[in-house]
């Protein structure tokens, strides 16, 4: 079965039953309809996953405020989006969301570290699903640049939250309290 979700054609839009069904080892994100492959990340990339993943594990269970998860772990956003967020946190308000080991609905906030291959989507396909289904905050990490942007959700609009390039801070506004320099992360 599923050769023929893979083989359908251009114009057809798959859905989360469509995902359900694929039945090889490989991971994949489901934007807009369109079925994504996603490569195996690299060295650094799973560094900085793992450095920040228990940068924010270990403050958001001191705290008691939720859950933390790194991919893979799907988030279906929408019949036709279903995503795997690098890192994902999800407020204790929301686990009720979680489902057949799967979140339904938005995540409160969401990590995504940006490869050159990657950065459209991140960037800009991404980052608009984020904020259209109500993501509260997104980071995106950017090794090779040694920067981190924190965006959160205002009038169902993403503003700037706070930057770092190289060096300095940046900090949640959905984990109040948490901050982190950049160097902790992208050595």
């Amino acid at each position: 079965m599923k050769g023929a979700v893979l083989e359908r054609p251009e114009n057809k839009v798959l859905t989360y039953e469509d995902y359900l069904r694929l039945e090889d080892d490989k991971r994949y994100e489901l934007i807009n309809g369109r079925l994504h492959e996603m490569p195996a990340p690299g060295f650094e990339h799973q560094e900085v996953l793992n450095t920040l993943n228990v940068l924010l594990y270990l403050f958001v269970r001191d705290k008691g405020m939720g859950k933390v998860l790194p991919a893979p772990f799907d988030v279906v956003l929408s019949d036709t989006v279903v995503v795997q967020p690098d890192i994902l946190f999800i407020s204790n308000e929301n686990l009720k969301n979680i489902k057949n080991g799967r979140l339904f609905g938005p995540p409160d906030l969401v990590v995504e570290i940006v490869s050159p291959s990657s950065y459209k989507r991140d960037r800009y396909e991404k980052f608009a699903l984020y904020e259209k289904h109500g993501v509260k905050e997104y980071w995106l990490v950017y090794p090779e640049y040694r920067a981190i942007e924190v965006w959160c959700l205002k009038d169902g609009k993403y503003v700037l939250h706070t930057v770092a390039a190289g060096s300095g801070e940046v900090e949640s506004c959905v984990l109040k309290g948490f901050k982190m320099r950049v160097e902790e992360v992208l050595k």
